[in-house]
């Protein structure tokens, strides 16, 4: 057990003095804090560009109807055509014409949107709504119904289905699908990549070894079982540093961040403006207000959800179902390590180990829809997709027999198959001057020394 902390200890320090790690582990969370903070920012950002578009009415209908932003102005042109326009329109301060046709009430693509450039889905969309509304609206009026207006009003209805979860005891606490969805595709996600990066680091570590001959040294006063469990182990407390980092400084430059950047004044102006522009053009701004109290409803639910949420249980379950999956599949990226002298000769190899992480990814989305149907159960059984798979039902909620029977099948297969990756090693480790083959590598397991 020393021999294995000495080796333990030498990999840890070498790989945490690299630069590559100062580095990643520097510029990983400044990714990570980006990806989350840019895409609101951005969101917020309005495009203050005025633009005109001229509209040919050709069904006489729809003029006043098309609702108009700060920055988007419809001019209605009457007793022109669209080749008329079409000769002068770069030298016209227009930035679109639109064409609705007489037909447009039974054929959709009546409605044509000439530009020079390819039009946004804003403003797209914006159209559409409007036209939509207009078209319904005289459908309607058509019937000759008696306060049309204040009966549309009063049937716009807004449904959203909230989720309350009850414990044994009774309690009822406030739940949320998207929430659950969303932690379940973020940590499934982070298990696969961390595997799979911390997983060939092993396998990388060991070529380098082997190639450079200093194998050779080690291994005469440490036996190879001791060396492959030293160098896994090492590598796994340096994933736990570089994550427990990662978490820290993404979550310090998240707030830093969002407070610097989404609670200026012009940012709330622009959210306002943006709603307003929205909801004009679905169909009147008297329904804003009630969609704001519903705004508020919704963020204070995900909030109580939020709070409602077992951290405790999901972030230990990731770290047991990390650890496990890595020491599992690091223990066969050892064992191919070992087998060959260059990177370039494990792609063979390597193959049979990563189809079981990306069954597990395909799976992945299956359990997102369905985290109790009967495929999520049975791969989140099976050890080598069990890491992923598990994480991903783990905030829906997951009977404790089912955890432990998962954990414990996990645990048993890590340690046959570090017993049969160290077979491969001991023996591959010393072998030289040519490629092996997974049958030669089943011969060496055989081997009784």
């Amino acid at each position: 057990m020393n021999k294995i902390m000495l080796v333990l200890e030498r990999e840890f320090l070498t790989r945490v003095r690299k630069k590559s790690f100062i580095i990643m582990t520097i510029l990983t969370p400044i990714l990570f804090a980006a990806l989350m903070i840019v895409p609101a920012v951005i969101a917020t950002l309005e495009d203050k560009n005025e633009r005109h578009i001229a509209v040919i009415d050709d069904a006489g209908i729809f003029e006043g109807a098309i609702p108009e932003t700060e920055y988007l102005k419809f001019t209605f042109l009457h007793d022109v055509e669209v080749d008329d326009i079409k000769e002068t329109f770069h030298d016209s301060n227009y930035y679109a014409v639109l064409f609705i046709g007489k037909m447009v009430a039974s054929t959709p693509d009546a409605v044509v949107l000439y530009s020079d450039k390819q039009p946004s889905i804003d403003i797209t969309s914006h159209i559409s709504s409007a036209l939509k509304n207009e078209i319904e609206s005289q459908k309607l009026m058509s019937y000759d119904i008696e306060n049309l207006d204040e009966i549309l009003n009063n049937i716009k209805t807004s449904v959203r289905v909230r989720t309350i979860k009850w414990t044994k005891s009774g309690e009822a606490k406030e739940s949320s699908t998207e929430l659950a969805m969303g932690l379940a595709y973020i940590l499934s996600f982070m298990v696969y990549m961390l595997i799979f990066l911390f997983g060939t680091q092993v396998m990388r570590g060991v070529i380098e070894e082997k190639s450079s001959r200093i194998v050779e040294v080690i291994v005469s006063s440490v036996k190879p079982f001791q060396l492959m469990m030293g160098k896994i182990l090492g590598i796994a407390a340096v994933s736990l540093v570089q994550i427990v980092l990662w978490i820290i400084l993404t979550f310090g430059l998240v707030t830093v961040g969002t407070s610097l950047l989404m609670d200026k004044p012009d940012t709330a102006d622009a959210n306002k403006q943006m709603v307003t522009s929205i909801m004009e053009a679905q169909g009147g701004a008297q329904m804003i207000p009630d969609t704001a109290a519903a705004d508020n409803d919704f963020v204070s639910e995900m909030m109580g959800a939020l709070s409602n949420v077992n951290f405790a249980l999901i972030i230990g379950g990731f770290i047991f179902f990390f650890i496990g999956g890595y020491l599992l599949y690091a223990a066969m990226f050892a064992a191919v390590g070992s087998a060959v002298e260059n990177e370039a000769d494990t792609q063979q190899l390597v193959m049979p180990i990563t189809i079981p992480l990306i069954i597990a990814i395909v799976v992945m989305v299956s359990g997102l829809r369905s985290p109790d149907g009967a495929i999520s159960f049975w791969f989140s059984m099976i050890p080598f997709t069990s890491p992923i798979v598990m994480i991903t039902r783990l905030p829906y909620g997951v009977p404790t027999w089912e955890l432990i029977l998962s954990g414990s099948l996990l645990i048993v297969t890590f340690i046959a198959m570090t017993w049969l990756a160290a077979k491969i090693y001991r023996t591959g480790i010393l072998l030289y001057g040519k490629k092996h083959t997974w049958g030669e590598m089943w011969k060496w397991i055989r081997y009784s020394n």
